[in-house]
Parts: structure tokens; C-alpha cells; sequence
């Protein structure tokens, strides 16, 4: 009787031992991720799938995530750390005093400038530095009103034309408190390309 109460009570760390971490894994590492992956999809279908946008059968690119453009007849995003790659998502870390920062934006800034045909100063900081996540698919108002002039040009298309389809992009702040006015680029560009019927 004794030896089977030592028995038992030596077995009891060893379940325990076992068992907690099978309770973890398959509960909040399985369970939980799947109910968790299931009422986002339920309650949010187009977020929880990646915000794509489509085109017919098309996915031509995500609401959340930057992507580039180099043809002139399109608004151009914010440059991006991490090449517009969404498994790379990052910053520069290049702190504030770096001096390769200081050269960076400026050479972008002449850049900029160059494409838009406007003096440096006039270039908005949004067209010249990264987003924390590298991947920020939107600008301000202002990056995207400067590149009217170019993109009417390239299009074809009158300025006052280009410009209002800007102003009706124009995405105001989240619940009207958070952030500030923004424009996605990728709904700008397809909201271009379908005034000309693209």
C-alpha cells in the first residue's frame, strides 16, 4: 500500500510535466490561433484576407501594403526600406544624425523635385522618407497634388482633371480623430486608370 502511494505521487510531476505543455500548445497555440483566425475572417472577410484589390479576377495590389509605380502617368509612393517587399517589413534605423540619411533624402529630394519639375523646397517630406514599416500605402495631399502636373502631362489629360480626381481621393481621418488626411496611392492610381477607361 505504501509503495503504490509513492507511486502514485511520483507520477503526479510527470503528468503534470506532460500535460501542461500539450494544454498550451494545442490550446493556445492551435485553438486559439484558429478561433482567432476564424471570427476575423467571419466578422472582417476582406481585412483578415489581406485588403487585395481586385479587378475582375485580377488582384492588383492590397489597400495596406505600398507597392511601386515608375510609370509617369501614375502618382508615386513613399520610398520604401524595405523594397515594397511585405516579408521584409522595415524601417532604415538610420537615426537622425546618420549623415548617410541626410544624403539619402537629399539626393531623393532632387530627385523628386527633378520628376516634378518644382524646386526642392517645395518637395513634401512623405516623397522623400520611409514609413516605419516600409510599407505605408498612403501620402499626404500634398505629395499627391504635387504630382498632378506630371501625371496630366503624361496622361493626356487636362490638370483640372487629374487634380479632382486627387481631391475625391483624398481619405479623411479615421473616425474623423485619428491621423491625418491621407490618399492611397494604389486607389488613386486605379481611380486614373479607369477615368481612361484601363
Amino acid at each position: 500500500m505504501h509503495t503504490q502511494n509513492l507511486s502514485h505521487s511520483a507520477s503526479a510531476p510527470l503528468r503534470a510535466i506532460v500535460a501542461l505543455p500539450l494544454i498550451s500548445l494545442i490550446g493556445f497555440g492551435l485553438a486559439y490561433s484558429l478561433l482567432g483566425a476564424g471570427l476575423g475572417r467571419a466578422m472582417f472577410p476582406h481585412t483578415a484576407t489581406g485588403s487585395l484589390v481586385m479587378r475582375g479576377d485580377v488582384v492588383v495590389g492590397s489597400a495596406l501594403v505600398a507597392q511601386p509605380f515608375a510609370d509617369l502617368r501614375y502618382a508615386m509612393p513613399r520610398p520604401s526600406a524595405a523594397k515594397y517587399d511585405p516579408m521584409a517589413a522595415a524601417g532604415s534605423n538610420m537615426g537622425r544624425s546618420n549623415p548617410d540619411l541626410a544624403t539619402r533624402i537629399a539626393e531623393d529630394t532632387a530627385t523628386v523635385a527633378r520628376r516634378e519639375n518644382v524646386a526642392p523646397a517645395s518637395v513634401p517630406f512623405d516623397l522623400v522618407t520611409q514609413s516605419g514599416s516600409g510599407l505605408d500605402p498612403h501620402i499626404s495631399p500634398e505629395a499627391a497634388r504635387l504630382q498632378v502636373s506630371r501625371i496630366a502631362k503624361a496622361r493626356g489629360l487636362p490638370e483640372a482633371e487629374v487634380a479632382r480626381i486627387v481631391e475625391q481621393a483624398i481619405e479623411a481621418p479615421q473616425f474623423g480623430l485619428l491621423g491625418a488626411p491621407r490618399v492611397n496611392v494604389l486607389a488613386l492610381n486605379l481611380a486614373l486608370d479607369a477615368k481612361q477607361g484601363h
